[in-house]
């Protein structure tokens, strides 16, 4: 992380370096994610503690502007039977999100319109105090979460003067290719890197997953690879983007692809709006 001492975290901040803060650039963070189940070897917080790590590090990278404190929200549906056939499971089967029969704990999925209420009341909060530009980190890449966050970046941006814009904090060509899973390998690999930010060593435990010549199935413990997300699964159902082969280094990259496109986007962003 950068080693700028400015506080940036909005709930540490008083009034007045509020005030100062806007005056200097009107740019604030909206970080964004559901505590969602990823698995017995990585935290309910996975999206969200990803999502905040770095909305904190692109705002301090870019040197101005405010962090909200996360909003631990979102949504998700129930899979499509194509989907849910893929996934190893009957296509008549009812799985919302990643909460399989096998999940340890449900996760804190809440209805689309509702995580739409609480994020558009925040957007409307934050324009009423006159910020200008808006970016909501998302850490949540369910298809419905991507799709509201989205119109109502669309809409306040065309019906107020606030500019707002959003990210998945997760790198375009892992997304773009597919391989994009869920607690797999490259989620896995970002936990042990922010582990080590964390100073911590008990956010991701491998001890809790079958030893590696064991193979992981989708269905097993809500494990999935990208190609479990599409029509073409492994016909095993096994998980090649195995989370047993994650490490600190590729997190690392993963991260700093990351704060490329955020930094790209925010900046992309005080342009528009000649605050850059």
């Amino acid at each position: 992380m950068s080693d700028d001492k400015g506080e940036i975290r909005f709930e540490l901040l008083r009034p007045g370096q509020l005030i100062e803060e806007r005056k200097r650039c009107p740019l604030v963070f909206i970080p964004v994610a559901p505590l969602e189940y990823h698995g017995p070897h990585l935290p309910l917080g996975t999206d969200s503690i990803n999502a905040t790590l770095c909305a904190l590090e692109t705002c301090r990278r870019i040197g101005r502007g405010v962090v909200l404190p996360t909003i631990y929200f979102g949504t998700e549906r129930e899979r499509p039977p194509w989907m849910v056939k893929s996934l190893g499971f009957k296509s008549t089967d009812w799985i919302v999100g990643m909460d399989f029969p096998t999940a340890l704990w449900k996760s804190h999925y809440y209805q689309e319109h509702i995580f739409a209420l609480v994020l558009a009341s925040k957007i409307e909060m934050l324009i009423n105090h006159n910020y200008k530009v808006i970016v909501i980190v998302n850490g949540h890449g369910a298809v419905n979460q991507l799709e509201t966050i989205d119109r109502l970046s669309k809409h306040y941006s065309h019906i107020s003067d606030c500019l707002v814009v959003w990210s998945l904090s997760f790198p375009d060509e892992i997304t773009k290719e597919g391989r994009v899973g869920h607690a797999d390998v490259y989620e896995t690999s970002l936990m042990m890197y922010y582990q080590k930010l964390c100073g911590s060593d008990s956010i991701v435990d491998l001890t809790t997953l079958p030893e590696k010549s064991v193979p992981i199935r989708y269905p097993d413990f809500s494990i999935v690879d990208g190609a479990g997300f599409s029509k073409n699964p492994n016909p095993k159902k096994i998980v090649k983007a195995d989370p047993r082969n994650a490490n600190e280094r590729m997190g690392k990259e993963i991260y700093e692809d990351i704060l490329k496109k955020l930094i790209k986007i925010t900046r992309d962003a005080l342009k528009e709006k000649d605050l850059l």
